[in-house]
């Protein structure tokens, strides 16, 4: 299940990333302006943040695997509807359905391994699935602009539908011998306040949205600042971000040996003090080739520390569901406020001061975050 599992969350983070680098030929075929095409970047978006809540409840009630099959199912229609629309409003719709789809893959697969891995194996098994979402990231971007470019741009979609549909039936053939145990039936409003009744809860959801907000909106305008800076082309600064996926990968290998010899808050500490090196060599830039080097590190110190945190959230609730979607929930959320955030600094300042801002305060929340990691027991 778990690698049936993996090949979902590929496929979703896949189409998540399939249209960035289609916006200009879907701005051609349809004749419209770039910032109308680039709707079906952003009406994924949206539907993929706000889904995130909604699965939760439905898997802890459900089954996961169950709600799995159901949302790979919706996404082989929306894809295919996708490759067949013809208006740009079209195709925003089933972008948009794709993404009220796609939302309900990682999240529930990841609360999946929160119920069925011991917790002192959870953090190597996180870190393996992390990679199939890492490549799809990676590869993603990469075959929209590539076959687009071979085929037109009704073929991704083709693609990626024929890929969730085979996912959906391995699933629906896998799925009906799994028994899952159901979550407590609970009011949702009452799952939220007990969940968030534990002051541990707020610091990691804090953690995954302070996180969120400084990592991903440097990533998002990493190519602004190389451009502005260096007078770097697009394809270029976009390769370079890529390399995040690379460090990702590399720690994904690399998390089973380290796990079994490293503490928690040690990796916590560690992985703070690689962010800060990553960021603080992104602040300084006296070349842009030494992009390459700070972006790899950002993707081999984020990673530890974002499944450290992970980890603990799938063990916040017995609603592992709805505990791991709001991590999702919050981890967007952050996202959101950071790309605003940063795109402010640039305008008034210089790039160099929001990198350097992300450096030191991800340390201290390392830090902060490895200091309450060792008041609290092992896990069982």
């Amino acid at each position: 299940m778990l690698k049936v599992f993996a090949v979902a969350g590929f496929t979703s983070l896949v189409s998540m990333r399939l249209c960035d680098a289609m916006v200009p030929a879907l701005a051609n075929a349809f004749t419209v302006p770039t910032n109308e095409a680039a709707t079906v970047i952003s009406s994924f978006a949206i539907t993929y943040g706000l889904m995130q809540l909604v699965y939760g409840p439905l898997g802890d009630r459900y089954g996961k695997a169950r709600v799995i099959t159901w949302v790979c199912a919706l996404c082989t229609l929306a894809a295919l509807a996708a490759a067949l629309a013809p208006t740009l409003q079209t195709l925003s719709w089933a972008r948009a359905a794709m993404g009220a789809g796609a939302a309900g893959i990682v999240p529930l697969a990841l609360a999946w391994i929160g119920d069925t891995v011991p917790a002192a194996q959870r953090q190597v098994v996180i870190a393996r699935y992390s990679a199939a979402t890492i490549s799809g990231i990676m590869i993603g971007v990469w075959f929209g602009g590539s076959l687009t470019e071979l085929a037109g741009w009704h073929a991704p979609f083709m693609v990626v539908s024929l890929m969730f549909m085979v996912v959906t039936l391995i699933l629906w053939r896998k799925s009906r011998g799994l028994t899952e145990t159901p979550a407590p039936r609970l009011p949702y409003w009452r799952q939220v306040r007990n969940l968030f009744a534990s002051p541990w809860a707020k610091w990691i959801y804090g953690s995954v949205c302070l996180e969120g907000m400084l990592v991903f909106g440097s990533l998002a305008m990493l190519p602004t600042a190389l451009y502005g800076l260096f007078n770097l082309p697009g394809s270029k600064s976009g390769g370079i971000v890529a390399l995040f996926g690379v460090g990702g990968l590399v720690w994904s290998r690399m998390a089973g040996p380290i796990l079994q010899r490293v503490k928690l808050p040690t990796l916590a500490r560690a992985s703070g003090c690689v962010l800060a090196v990553a960021f603080g060599l992104l602040a300084w830039l006296p070349d842009w080739t030494w992009a390459i080097a700070a972006c790899a590190l950002v993707g081999f110190g984020f990673y530890p520390f974002h499944s450290t945190l992970l980890h603990n959230a799938t063990q916040l609730s017995e609603s592992r569901g709805l505990a791991v979607s709001m991590f999702g929930c919050m981890l967007f959320i952050g996202q959101s406020i950071g790309v605003g955030l940063a795109a402010i600094i640039f305008t008034r300042l210089e790039p160099a001061w929001f990198f350097g801002l992300a450096a030191s305060v991800l340390l201290m929340l390392s830090w902060v975050v490895a200091l309450q990691l060792g008041k609290r027991p092992a896990p069982a």
